[in-house]
C-alpha cells in the first residue's frame, strides 16, 4: 500500500470509491494523456468522469484562468460579474429555451437540486417522476430521485418519486419490442402511472443515462412523453450533465434527439463546460426561474475564475467544431469496438453515440452481469496504458468510454486496440 493510499484511508470516508486494486495518483496531463506519480503515461478515455471535455492543460483555458487569477478570483453573486454574464448569455442562446435565465452552481448535483427546487415551487408539488436506472447526484434530494440502487444509500427523501420505464432500451419488460412499439408502451406506462399519483411537478431524465451505463431510449421517447406531460402541466427537466456540449456528436444537447415536442422547460448542465473547473448550472424559462419568492445567492457559483475557464472552453469547443469531431471519431471508435465485440462472448452490447460509448459485459453464454470481468478489464487496460470508467445498474456491468472531444483518429485506434486486448485477456 502506498503512503498516500494509507493516508487517504485514514482520513477520508470508507464509501469514497476508488478505482483499481492499487489506486492511481494522476499528477499532470496534456491533450488526451495523463501521467501518474511514477511517470507512466496513459491515454485517458474517461476524462475525470466526462469532465475534461476538450483536453488536459488546454492552452486557451490555462491562459484564461491564469489571467483571471491575476485580477480577481471571486466576489460572489452579490456583485456584478462580467464573465458570469458573458457565459450566461452564450448558454442561454445555445440552450434553445425561449426567454431563458441561467443560474450557475458548482456541480451537477447542485444544479439538479436547484432544478427540483424550481419545479416543485413553480408547480406547488413535491411529486417527481424519474427514470429507472437514473443517476442525478449525491445530495439528499438528488439521491431521492436516483433510480440506481448502487448509488442510493437511503430511501429517505424530501420528495415523493415515481419511476417510469424507458431509459434502458435493451433490458426490462419492453426490450423485445421494436422502437415504435417500445415508445408506445412506455407512454402507456406513463399515462397509467399518472392515474395513480397526485399531480407531479416534473419529469427529470438524462437523455443518455451516464452512471447507469450509457443507456438510452429510442430517439423521440421524451418528445412522446412531453405530449402527455403538457396535458397535465408537468415540467420536463433534462439532465445534460454528461450529454451536453456536443459529446453525443449528433446533437449539441441530448434533448435534441427528442426535440419534436420543443425544448425542455428546465435544463441542467455541469462537468465538461469547465474542463475540470467546478461549474454547474440551470437554464429555465424566466417565469420558472423567477418563481422563487425569497432571496438567494451563490457564494461560489459563477465565480470569476470558473467563468473565465468556461468561456474559454466553450469558445474553443465551438470554434473547433468538437461536436463534429465527436461524431466522426466517435463513430469510428464505436464501429471498431463493435467489430471486436462480435468475436467475444462476454460482450453483450456496444452502445452509445459520439464519444459516449458503453460496453456491457456478461458472463459468457448468459445474460448475467459480470462485474468481476469489468473490474479485470479496467486493471488490464490500465496496465497497457489506457484509463476507462465503469458503471451500470440493476445487475449490469458496463465499461464507460468518454475521451476528451479533441480525440484524434490515431488515438481512437490506439485506445480501441488496447481495450480489445484487455477484453480478450479477460474473456479468453
Amino acid at each position: 500500500m502506498s503512503d498516500l493510499y494509507a493516508r487517504h484511508k485514514a482520513v477520508l470516508p470508507d464509501w469514497l470509491a476508488l478505482y483499481y486494486e492499487e489506486p492511481l495518483e494522476i499528477t499532470h496531463g496534456e491533450g488526451r494523456h495523463v501521467w501518474d506519480a511514477d511517470g507512466k503515461r496513459y491515454l485517458d478515455f474517461f476524462g475525470g468522469i466526462l469532465t475534461t471535455m476538450t483536453a488536459h492543460a488546454l492552452p486557451e483555458v490555462t491562459k484564461a484562468v491564469t489571467e483571471q487569477a491575476g485580477r480577481i478570483l471571486h466576489s460572489s453573486t452579490l456583485y456584478l460579474n462580467r464573465p458570469m454574464v458573458d457565459l450566461a448569455e452564450q448558454i442561454a442562446r445555445l440552450s434553445g429555451i425561449p426567454d431563458a435565465r441561467v443560474f450557475f452552481t458548482t456541480s451537477g448535483t447542485e444544479a439538479n437540486d436547484t432544478a427540483l427546487l424550481l419545479a416543485t415551487t413553480y408547480r406547488r408539488s413535491n411529486q417527481i417522476l424519474a427514470m429507472r436506472n437514473s443517476y442525478h447526484g449525491r445530495s439528499f434530494s438528488a439521491i431521492g430521485i436516483t433510480g440506481n440502487r448502487g448509488w442510493s444509500p437511503t430511501s429517505l427523501s424530501p420528495l415523493q418519486t415515481q419511476y417510469v420505464h424507458g431509459g434502458v432500451r435493451t433490458r426490462g419488460p419492453f426490450a423485445r419490442l421494436g422502437d415504435a412499439d417500445f415508445i408506445a408502451a412506455c407512454v402507456e406506462d406513463l399515462k397509467d402511472l399518472l392515474g395513480h399519483t397526485r399531480p407531479p411537478a416534473a419529469l427529470i431524465a438524462e437523455p443518455v443515462q451516464g452512471v447507469g451505463g450509457f443507456t438510452s431510449p429510442p430517439d423521440g421517447l421524451y418528445a412522446a412523453f412531453r405530449e402527455v406531460l403538457e396535458e397535465h402541466g408537468i415540467l420536463w427537466i433534462t439532465d445534460e450533465v454528461q450529454t451536453g456540449w456536443g459529446r453525443t456528436g449528433d446533437h449539441f444537447w441530448g434533448w435534441q434527439a427528442h426535440g419534436a415536442g420543443g425544448p425542455p422547460d428546465i435544463l441542467t448542465f455541469a462537468k465538461g463546460i469547465g474542463n475540470g473547473m467546478s461549474i454547474g448550472g440551470v437554464v429555465a424559462r424566466a417565469e420558472i426561474m423567477n418563481c422563487l419568492d425569497a432571496n438567494s445567492i451563490s457564494t461560489f457559483g459563477g465565480t470569476q475564475i470558473t467563468m473565465a475557464a468556461g468561456l474559454a472552453n466553450l469558445t474553443y469547443l465551438l470554434e473547433h467544431d468538437l461536436q463534429g469531431n465527436a461524431r466522426r471519431v466517435g463513430g469510428l471508435l464505436g464501429e471498431r469496438l463493435r467489430t471486436a465485440a462480435a468475436r467475444l462472448p462476454g460482450v453483450r452490447e456496444v452502445r452509445g453515440r459520439g464519444l459516449m460509448i458503453g460496453v456491457e459485459l456478461v458472463q459468457p453464454g448468459t445474460d448475467e452481469a459480470d462485474p468481476q470481468a469489468a473490474a479485470a478489464v479496467l486493471e488490464t487496460a490500465r496496465a497497457d496504458g489506457l484509463l476507462i470508467g465503469k458503471g451500470g445498474g440493476h445487475s449490469t456491468s458496463v465499461l464507460r468510454i468518454a475521451p476528451p472531444l479533441t480525440l484524434t483518429v490515431p488515438e481512437a485506434e490506439e485506445g480501441a486496440a488496447i481495450l480489445e486486448r484487455a477484453l480478450r485477456a479477460v474473456h479468453e
